[in-house]
């Protein structure tokens, strides 16, 4: 049977027009439907970030974690973590076996500011201007149009979970030149360097010793490139010194709303995809109708 489309002036098969009838409902309905619940969980997101001391609309809440665990006692210490910002670290460090316990922590003049977490704040932010610019009246009129917008939205939340779950790269000369090492109060000794950096949903903190390498050492010098974790044996110069690596220690603890904001990432990416292939369904219609 052959029905006439007054829309395109063409007489087309009865599954053809179904299939408009169907794809005009995804376009005005479904695809508003989707927008709507990825700003919801996007918001939810969003508000992990910039959680708010109760009753101070200003203010961020403060959140102490403990690193360290009882199998392992040479790094020890507990982090003040205020949105991306560590406020405050306090830390113990314990050298070699028998040695007594240094502490340092940050000068009182100081923070450190996360990179990590800002960058990922701010591709959830964009994600969220990129759905408000297609509000309930706006109409869209083909399936390119939809999968253009799922495609950018998919991309800022991907570079978001990729900042939290991929931390930098960094030289040892990076990390012993970095503004970290002026932090501490007493400074830090010049045969020890730290890193702080999000993995996942864990703030960790990775502490090496070094020991300095003789200038006429037959040892072979081989500098270590850029990595997130040095391991033991790794050579850097700096200063027309040579420095190897003796030992490692990484501690971290859980921070429980990174881990919640992770679960909305991939929430809504799935939400994202499960758009882009319903409207995928409708390709054998492209033909009749390019979009």
């Amino acid at each position: 049977m052959i029905y006439f489309s007054k829309e395109h002036s063409t007489v087309m098969p009865r599954n053809i027009l179904l299939q408009e009838e169907e794809f005009n409902w995804l376009l005005k309905e479904e695809v508003h439907a989707v927008l709507k619940q990825l700003q919801d969980v996007l918001r939810e997101a969003s508000r992990r970030f910039s959680m708010l001391m109760p009753g101070l609309e200003s203010q961020l809440k403060q959140e102490n974690f403990i690193l360290g665990s009882s199998t392992m006692d040479q790094v020890k210490g507990v982090l003040t973590l205020q949105g991306e910002v560590l406020t405050q670290a306090d830390i113990n460090l314990k050298v070699t076996k028998g040695s007594q316990v240094q502490h340092f922590q940050f000068r009182e003049d100081k923070q450190w500011k996360l990179q990590q977490i800002q960058d990922a704040r701010n591709h959830v932010t964009q994600a969220l201007q990129l759905l408000g610019s297609h509000d309930e009246s706006y109409n869209f009129r083909t399936g390119a149009e939809v999968n253009k917008l799922m495609d950018a939205v998919m991309l800022q939340l991907t570079r978001a979970r990729n900042r939290l779950t991929t931390p930098a790269s960094m030289t040892l000369p990076e990390l012993a030149t970095s503004g970290l090492m002026k932090m501490f109060t007493p400074p830090m000794p010049g045969d020890v360097m730290v890193n702080f950096y999000i993995n996942l949903s864990k703030l960790c903190l990775t502490v090496y010793q070094l020991h300095v390498l003789p200038s006429n050492t037959t040892k072979h010098f081989k500098p270590s490139g850029s990595s997130v974790l040095h391991n033991p044996g790794a050579m850097f110069e700096l200063n027309n010194n040579r420095f190897e690596v003796s030992h490692v220690h990484k501690v971290e603890c859980v921070v429980p709303w990174l881990n919640d904001t992770l679960v909305f990432f991939t929430i809504s990416l799935q939400l994202c995809q499960q758009l882009k292939d319903k409207i995928s369904v409708f390709s054998s219609f492209w033909n009749y109708r390019p979009f």
